[in-house]
């Protein structure tokens, strides 16, 4: 789509001095102190809009802590951004606990009037006291990944965030780039198009209309391991189980999104294989009804892994949409039959009527990605023909088959 951007992230340590050491500490409490107040004034105005809560909360922050102008700011923006995630849990159809949105992680948000990069690979940061300048530590190898936006001027930086962990400080920078128009670029009419369908799950966290299956047993398993330890540290209760605690969860989240990133990937490289210019996934809204048991970590693992796709998809010139899960598992992609009783077990699928058998999943990712195409006929402005891409070739809705080349 034209008008939106690439987005990456640059991860450097930095070298930082005693006393810089104390500085950024001491930012990261006035900021945690800062987004708390700003959630506390919006949860209790209702106000979930950045700027509007930003006009309610500047004044108090700037009263209540030490931070600078910009960084007042983005503190209510921050605080905006998680009471907004609260308000579109509340509006699901299912009776969510939810809570005003507290700060205590050891974070803190730059943009480009707070930071600032030199070419010498340093970087200056603003701080509650005075902007310091640190090292930023990069790969001896000038093939690291870093440099490839750090030195090209088409890439811009925008937010960053600095974080500490284990001790160290890492600045996660944040880069954009103008996002290619795919149906300019590519010469593909919007709706004249190869669709890859993607169904998402438990057992295989992600199938592809193409028969690409991406376990999510190991995933689910691991989840479940550190539940259980970290269960057993709760119950331990001491300031030594509090700390482990914090590193399996921070150990948790890096094995996620290695994962995720792993599959993202795959899917990409799926529809690259089968010269797709767009990937269909259901809409996300609707994941809740098909894990309740897991809901929590299936909802962010299915969101992260969407966001990951989206991103470098858009790098491939590839779109991505969504479309309604409504009798996805159901429906019959051979015949059209579509009943409840068509879903024999979780993996295995049999149409009542047609007799038609296959993955459960499998046939979810065609139905998903047949319902866009379908979608693209149906649209009052169709100019093109889509089709779906299967393993064997491609089918329109109209029962055209092209077997692969």
């Amino acid at each position: 789509m034209a008008g939106g951007y690439l987005r990456r992230t640059a991860i450097t340590r930095l070298v930082l001095t005693p006393e810089q050491r104390q500085l950024v500490d001491s930012t990261i409490g006035e900021w945690q102190t800062a987004c708390n107040v700003s959630s506390r004034i919006g949860w209790e105005a209702g106000e979930t809009r950045a700027r509007q809560l930003q006009a309610l909360a500047y004044e108090v922050v700037r009263e209540q802590t030490r931070l600078g102008s910009q960084h007042a700011v983005l503190a209510t923006h921050q605080a905006a951004a998680a009471l907004s995630g609260v308000e579109e849990i509340e509006e699901l159809d299912e009776p969510y606990e939810t809570s005003r949105p507290t700060f205590t992680s050891d974070t803190l948000k730059y943009d480009s009037r707070t930071m600032t990069l030199f070419d010498d690979g340093t970087v200056s940061l603003s701080t509650v006291d005075e902007r310091i300048r640190c090292d930023l530590v990069l790969p001896a190898d000038e093939d690291g990944y870093q440099y490839q936006y750090l030195e090209d001027d088409d890439w811009e930086l925008t937010e960053s965030t600095l974080s500490k962990r284990g001790g160290d400080y890492y600045l996660h920078l944040g880069f954009r780039n103008p996002e290619p128009d795919s149906s300019t670029d590519t010469g593909t009419d919007p709706e004249d198009r190869t669709v890859l369908g993607v169904d998402l799950g438990i057992v295989n966290i992600a199938t592809t209309s193409t028969a690409y299956f991406a376990s999510g047993r190991q995933l689910h398993h691991r989840h479940r391991e550190f539940e259980r330890i970290r269960a057993d540290l709760q119950r331990t209760g001491t300031r030594s189980a509090h700390r482990t605690i914090q590193r399996l969860s921070g150990r948790e989240s890096r094995y996620v999104r290695d994962v995720l990133h792993r599959v993202a990937n795959d899917l990409v490289a799926e529809a690259l294989e089968h010269d797709c210019t767009c990937i269909a996934f259901e809409n996300l809204t609707h994941i809740r009804e098909r894990a309740p048991p897991v809901k929590e970590f299936h909802q962010w693992a299915h969101r992260k892994l969407v966001d990951l796709v989206e991103y470098k998809a858009a790098a491939e010139a590839i779109t991505v949409d969504f479309v309604s899960p409504a009798n996805t598992s159901r429906r019959c992609p051979e015949c059209g039959h579509t009943s409840e009783n068509n879903r024999v077990t979780q993996a295995e699928f049999e149409c009542n009527y047609c007799g038609a058998t296959a993955n459960a999943d499998y046939v979810g990712a065609k139905n998903v990605g047949l319902r866009y195409v379908r979608r693209g006929q149906q649209s009052s402005r169709r100019t093109g023909d889509g089709q779906l891409a299967l393993k064997s070739g491609t089918v329109k809705p109209n029962r055209g088959f092209v077997p692969a080349g």
